[in-house]
C-alpha cells in the first residue's frame, strides 16, 4: 500500500510539473495572460491557467483506473499484486460511478473558471452556476448511491424532509469551500500551499477512518498541488487562476463529504474535522465578505483587503506573509484528525485553540489603520 500511495503522488506531481509547464507556454495563444491591475499584487503580465495543469493531474490518473481497474480485476495478472491491493479492486469498480460523477462535476467548476479566466463574467452569474454543479453532484449522486455526496445523512431518519435539509447543506458546503479558495487565490503560492495543508490534513483524518479509496484521491490532489507550486510559489511565473482555484475548494469539499468521521463510538464532534481544517480560506472569506458588504459592495467584488492583503501592509514580503498563512494553517489544521478519537475534554480543547488562533490572527491583522 505504501508503493502504491508513494506512486499516486508522484504521478499527479509529474503530470501537474509538466502540465503547468505547458499551460505557461500556451498561454498567450489562449488569451489567459493576467495583466496587472490596481487590486493585483503583480507587477509584470503572467499567466493564469495553471489550473489547467491541477484538474488535469487529478482527473487523468482517476479516469485511467477506472478504465483500467475492473478489466484488469478479472485478468490472470491480478494474482501478481499484493493482497493488500487486491481485496481493494472490487471497492473500486463498485465506487466507479461516484468517481465519474465527481470528475465530470469537477470538469464543469473547471471550465467554468476558465471563461471566467478568459473574460470575467459576473458575480451573480458565477455563483448561481456553482449551486447549479454543486447541487448537481449532490442529487446525481443519490441516484449512484444513496447519501453520495451528502453530509448530515442522520437527519434521513430524525425529522421530515431531513434528506432535503441534508442535500441543502451539502450544496452550501460545497459552495462554500470553492469560493474560500478561491478568495484566497490572491497571492504567490496562497491558495495551493494552503489546499495542500488541509489536503494533508484530510489524509490522515481517512487514513484513520480506513477509507483508502479516499486517501488515493487526496494524495493525487496534494500532488497536484505539489507540482504547480513548484511554479506558483512566490516569486511565481504562473497563476492558477479561477480554473484552478475552483477546483482545489471544489474537489476537497465533496471529498470532505466522502470521508467517514462520526465513529461508532458516537462522537457527534468528529464532523466538525472539516471545519476546523479549513478555518484559515473559510475565516479569510467571512471576513473580507463583511467587509465588502459594510461598505456597500457585492461579497464577491475584488479587493486588497483580505488576510494576505493585510499582512503585507504590516511589513511582511509577499513570500513572509504566505509562509505566515500556512502556519496558520497547519496550526489550525493539526489537531483537526484528533477528533475523530478525542474524548470530549479533549474536543473542547481543540475547538478552543482553534478558535483561540483565529482571534488572535483576527487582533494582530487589524492593529492601525491596515484596510482600503
Amino acid at each position: 500500500m505504501l508503493a502504491v500511495a508513494i506512486g499516486l503522488l508522484i504521478c499527479s506531481f509529474l503530470l501537474s510539473l509538466a502540465g503547468t509547464w505547458l499551460a505557461r507556454r500556451f498561454a498567450g495563444r489562449l488569451g489567459m495572460i493576467d495583466q496587472p491591475g490596481e487590486r493585483k499584487v503583480h507587477l509584470f503580465a503572467k499567466p493564469r491557467n495553471g489550473g489547467m495543469a491541477i484538474f488535469w493531474a487529478i482527473a487523468l490518473p482517476i479516469l485511467v483506473g477506472i478504465a483500467v481497474v475492473q478489466p484488469f480485476s478479472h485478468s490472470a495478472w491480478a494474482q501478481w499484486l499484493p493482497e493488500s491491493v487486491r481485496i481493494h479492486l472490487a471497492g473500486l469498480t463498485a465506487h466507479r460511478g461516484l468517481a465519474l460523477l465527481l470528475i465530470g462535476c469537477t470538469l464543469g467548476i473547471h471550465i467554468l473558471g476558465l471563461f471566467d479566466d478568459r473574460k470575467p463574467m459576473g458575480a451573480k452569474t458565477k455563483l448561481i452556476w456553482q449551486f447549479v454543479i454543486a447541487g448537481s453532484l449532490v442529487t446525481a449522486g443519490e441516484y449512484l448511491h444513496t447519501g453520495g455526496f451528502r453530509v448530515l445523512t442522520i437527519l434521513d431518519h430524525k425529522m421530515i424532509g431531513g434528506a432535503i435539509l441534508s442535500g441543502a447543506v451539502s450544496t452550501i458546503w460545497l459552495v462554500l469551500l470553492t469560493n474560500a479558495f478561491n478568495f484566497m487565490d490572491n497571492m504567490d503560492g496562497l491558495s495551493a500551499g494552503v489546499a495542500g495543508i488541509c489536503g494533508l490534513m484530510f489524509f490522515i483524518a481517512a487514513i484513520q477512518s480506513q477509507q483508502w479509496f479516499i486517501c488515493g484521491l487526496l494524495l493525487l490532489y496534494i500532488g497536484a498541488v505539489l507540482g504547480f507550486l513548484c511554479f506558483n510559489f512566490p516569486p511565481s511565473s504562473i497563476f492558477m487562476g479561477d480554473g484552478g482555484s475552483m477546483v482545489l475548494g471544489f474537489f476537497l469539499a465533496a471529498l470532505t463529504i466522502r470521508t467517514t468521521y462520526y465513529t461508532t463510538s458516537g462522537r457527534w464532534y468528529s464532523l466538525l474535522i472539516p471545519l476546523i481544517v479549513t478555518a484559515v480560506p473559510i475565516y479569510d472569506l467571512v471576513v473580507v465578505s463583511l467587509v465588502r458588504l459594510r461598505r456597500g459592495r457585492s461579497p464577491m467584488t475584488g479587493d486588497t483587503n483580505h488576510f494576505s492583503h493585510r499582512l503585507t501592509r504590516h511589513g511582511f514580503t509577499q513570500r513572509g506573509a504566505v509562509l505566515v498563512i500556512y502556519a496558520v494553517t497547519l496550526a489550525c489544521g493539526l489537531s483537526a484528525p484528533l477528533l475523530a478519537a478525542a474524548g470530549d475534554v479533549t474536543a473542547i480543547l481543540i475547538a478552543v485553540q482553534c478558535g483561540a488562533i483565529l482571534v488572535i490572527v483576527g487582533i494582530l491583522e487589524r492593529v492601525g489603520d491596515h484596510t482600503k
